[in-house]
């Protein structure tokens, strides 16, 4: 149905049947408006003295000058290539807001992708959520105890606070037919994520691609939390190569490793579970974490952790 805005006349319409003792819905069928648009009229435009057409009208033409501007093409534009980028429509309309001073609710984005997929566009492909979620069904994994295990339970308070760098989460994506995985890691505190394949989850290997990816950061690294999985038997070899402490969450509790199981959930954006994790390169990797690492953070202030990680932290260095 097409809204159009009451005219003055059928505000005093409006006034004469309400003086004649018709109710809201009477005078509704008179002016061939839906009911809810004079419950609406003698709501907003009532004054002191009641309903009066005229101050009903002024009120009516003040608020309509008032209204905010619809959103321009080259706002769209911008919307569009940020969506290319798989920004989610809240991160675009937070950057919108404070780079460019542009209004507009993530609310109005989400609209705008469904009636561009109902136009035949792809630009619902680009968000994170596209399905429903599936309830799991089945026994859990015995994966059986690791040697010289430290609990989380031991873990050093500090790190569940979040106010240093240094604390990181480790975990493995796999992919179809489970032989080869992804060693994923996630800064507690920027949520910097770093992501290397292995070919396949051995013991070994998953320690050579922990130690790969963390040696740059060893000089500010205090913490590794990961799983109970088998592939992170040479915990001892990594804590002691890389000088940190490695601790092990509870048995299926993957709540205590949030920032990197919601990093997990980010990566399958672009690496669905059906996929082959044989056809993924480190190079296609790499692009992934530049995009992940760039995107602005509802956690961070809408900050991205490379913000976060390495112009956060240095300015904080300098300052001490």
């Amino acid at each position: 149905m097409r809204y159009n805005q009451l005219t003055q006349t059928q505000r005093y319409q409006i006034h004469a049947l309400l003086k004649m003792g018709h109710n809201q819905t009477e005078i509704a069928k008179v002016l061939t408006v839906h009911k809810s648009t004079i419950c609406r009229e003698l709501h907003r435009n009532r004054g002191l003295r009641g309903y009066r057409p005229k101050q009903a009208h002024i009120m009516a033409l003040g608020r309509r000058r008032k209204a905010k501007p619809l959103i321009g093409r080259d706002t769209w534009e911008m919307i569009e290539e940020k969506l290319h980028q798989d920004w989610s429509p809240e991160q675009i309309s937070v950057w919108l807001k404070k780079g460019h001073g542009i209004r507009t609710s993530h609310e109005r984005i989400y609209q705008y992708v469904l009636a561009d997929k109902w136009a035949g566009g792809s630009l619902y492909k680009h968000l994170r959520c596209q399905k429903k979620r599936r309830k799991r069904y089945g026994s859990r994994e015995k994966r059986g105890n690791l040697p010289n295990r430290v609990s989380i339970d031991q873990r050093p308070g500090i790190v569940d606070q979040r106010t240093r760098f240094g604390d990181w989460e480790v975990d493995t994506i796999l992919g179809k037919g489970r032989r080869h995985a992804i060693v994923t890691l996630t800064e507690r505190k920027s949520r910097l994520a770093l992501l290397r394949k292995v070919d396949r989850r051995t013991a070994r290997l998953v320690g050579d691609a922990v130690i790969h990816l963390l040696q740059p950061f060893a000089h500010s690294l205090h913490t590794i939390t990961g799983d109970n999985g088998k592939e992170f038997a040479e915990h001892e070899r990594i804590a002691e190569e890389l000088k940190a402490d490695f601790y092990f969450a509870h048995p299926y509790s993957a709540w205590e490793r949030g920032a990197n199981e919601n990093m997990n959930g980010l990566v399958r954006q672009y690496i669905p579970k059906g996929r082959d994790l044989g056809t993924v390169s480190n190079q296609e990797l790499d692009i992934i974490m530049h995009k992940l690492n760039h995107r602005p953070r509802k956690c961070l202030d809408f900050h991205s952790p490379f913000e976060v990680f390495f112009v956060h932290r240095q300015s904080v260095a300098l300052e001490t």
